[in-house]
């Protein structure tokens, strides 16, 4: 008589590192996230595939890919996961305790400009509390875990995903005042086109959000840089005129708004949370607290408020 299978016996660790490399393509990138060397993650998928007699990534020089039955693991590993989140919050939060990591993907404008100079006050207000600010130039995958809490320029409309928007905000073209007293004056919109641009690499666009230029004119910027802190510096230093946020051009004394009574335009910043994570200390903590601070000084992104 054939014996019957018993049940795999496997490690949470181990569909803890089946996810994360699930979810990045990559043994160093899912170490990084794990806190541990990629030995260790290459061993735990290793020991998971002999558990289950199953492959279940394809491994390419370019990263790892699941394979069909790496797909199907992946479904039940992320329920798995939700499971384990909605235990964590239910003991956590008896206790009310407000301790761990708290990741935020947040654009380089409102990240850097913005919430940087005030995190502090979280921190201060919950010592346990490790937050760590990413803030770069791209669109954040919550389901991917790639933050827990991510500051859009657009909502989402699709996914398990809880969002809010916080606040509308304004920008202008701007130029520093010694280039505009070196150049033809600009008195309307056409004079524009007489002068040099500083703009967004048009490929590296990661949202249509930030695909503006269409709107001041058909304009084709000589300086171009995916990274917004650049395309400030460069306008800072005089090299042409640039769309800017308005609360981050008004950190800088030396740049003027150029139009700006006929040329404004307005975006707006979202938070999301991952329906997932929505419930934890931690995550509803830093959330507020963010909304608390956009709200307190909404004028910083709407003077007109």
């Amino acid at each position: 008589m054939a014996s019957i299978p018993g049940p795999v016996n496997f490690d949470w660790s181990d569909l803890r590192a089946f996810l994360a490399v699930a979810r990045t393509g990559r043994l160093t990138a899912a170490a990084l996230r794990l806190g541990a060397d990629h030995t260790t993650v290459s061993r735990r998928i290793a020991r998971l595939e002999e558990a289950l007699r199953a492959r279940l990534f394809e491994r390419r020089p370019a990263g790892y890919s699941l394979t069909t039955q790496g797909e199907r693991l992946l479904r039940a590993a992320e329920a798995m996961e939700s499971i384990a989140i909605a235990a964590q919050n239910d003991i956590a939060n008896t206790g009310l305790s407000v301790s761990g990591a708290v990741r935020i993907g947040a654009t380089e404008g409102f990240g850097s400009y913005f919430l940087a100079p005030r995190i502090g006050e979280l921190c201060r207000r919950h010592p346990e509390l490790e937050v760590q600010l990413v803030a770069m130039p791209t669109r954040f995958s919550l389901s991917k875990r790639e933050a827990d809490i991510a500051i859009s320029l657009t909502r989402p409309q699709e996914g398990r995903l809880v969002a809010r928007r916080l606040t509308d905000y304004h920008l202008r073209v701007y130029a520093a005042a010694a280039y505009l007293e070196s150049h033809p004056p600009i008195e309307r919109r056409d004079d524009l086109l007489r002068h040099a641009f500083i703009g967004y690499i048009d490929d590296l666009i990661y949202t249509p959000e930030l695909d503006y230029l269409e709107a001041v004119g058909p304009i084709a910027p000589q300086v171009k840089s995916s990274n917004l802190i650049a395309q400030l510096r460069a306008t800072v230093a005089g090299t042409g005129l640039c769309i800017l946020p308005s609360f981050i051009a008004a950190t800088e004394p030396t740049l003027v708004p150029v139009l700006p009574d006929e040329i404004t335009l307005t975006r707006s910043f979202w938070l999301i949370v991952h329906e997932d994570l929505h419930p934890l200390a931690r995550i509803t903590t830093t959330a507020e607290f963010i909304a608390e601070v956009v709200r307190r000084e909404r004028g910083v992104f709407l003077p007109e408020c």
